[in-house]
């Protein structure tokens, strides 16, 4: 049989830069943002620091999803060159790209396999990677798209948001409990596992935080992930929103210290997150090995 020639493409959300593509074989999906109702492109014309200058002048930042025609087109140019394209976008808990992506992909014959793996960021990075690896050993679109979904919800990230604010403004806390937790110096520990974006516990100030979610990835290592753990195909990731180096660096370390056996991978959060958390957060994320 002849082997198929299947071509990886995620979003932007993955935080696979569009020279990380190129240099790897990968296809990247630019996010569109609106700001102040106009529109950019993650990793196109809208860097991490421009975002973040944005955001600090009280821009009005929101994501918007790919146009259907963008993603349509870029399949279209791709399967004039490849068999089948396997298409990893953000979870489907956290946006309706990945919906509107199956309802696209119906209308290519079997050539398109969207995977749902609930992944965002690093996590979601992992996973395009390993669809790539699969793809490279000879493995079908439907073959690597059932992989990555079998092992969906083998991933968690924990964030710890600095300033309540966003998630005010984004409509996940009422303005009531934004201002007591401020007064309060509260900082919720987020937790994205799968479909949704959930608060796993809530600390008073950053360094209780930080030793709450890593509890938690200890826990998680001991529990859902043991499997995994015991056969040496964790990834233990740190990420964070933009933050001082050496805040930054005393989270590595303190992760570090947590998981002495670990290579940490270490990135950014990608932007789709950050415009709902803010700057100044933490980051501590599991999953299994690309």
């Amino acid at each position: 049989t002849v082997m198929s020639k299947v071509v990886i493409m995620a979003d932007s959300n993955s935080g696979i830069t569009q020279e990380d593509a190129r240099a790897r074989g990968i296809e990247i999906l630019p996010m569109p943002f609106l700001v102040d109702g106009e529109e950019y492109f993650e990793g196109v014309n809208l860097t991490q620091e421009q975002f973040y200058e944005m955001l600090a002048r009280g821009a009005d930042v929101s994501t918007s999803q790919p146009a259907p025609g963008a993603l349509m087109d870029r399949w279209n140019s791709l399967l004039k060159r490849n068999d089948e394209i396997v298409y990893i976008p953000m979870s489907s808990g956290l946006s309706q790209s990945c919906q509107s992506a199956l309802l696209f992909a119906a209308d290519f014959g079997g050539r398109v396999h969207v995977v749902d793996n609930h992944r965002i960021s690093v996590t979601q990075k992992q996973s395009v990677y390993r669809a790539k690896a699969l793809a490279d050993q000879g493995m079908s679109g439907a073959e690597i798209k059932a992989a990555l979904e079998k092992e969906a919800f083998d991933s968690t990230i924990y964030i710890t948001v600095d300033d309540l604010q966003y998630l005010k403004k984004g409509g996940r806390l009422t303005p009531a409990v934004a201002a007591i937790g401020t007064l309060l110096n509260l900082k919720p520990v987020l937790k994205i596992l799968g479909y949704k974006l959930d608060v796993h516990t809530k600390t008073r100030g950053m360094k209780a935080a930080r030793k709450a979610m890593i509890r938690a990835a200890l826990a998680d290592r001991e529990g859902t992930l043991a499997e995994m753990a015991q056969s040496d195909r964790l990834q233990v990731c740190v990420a964070y929103t933009k933050a001082p180096q050496e805040v930054v660096d005393s989270w590595i370390a303190e992760v570090q210290e947590a998981f002495p056996d670990q290579t940490l991978l270490v990135d950014p959060l990608t932007l789709s997150i950050s415009c709902h958390i803010g700057p100044g957060a933490l980051a501590v994320a599991l999953c299994e090995k690309a």
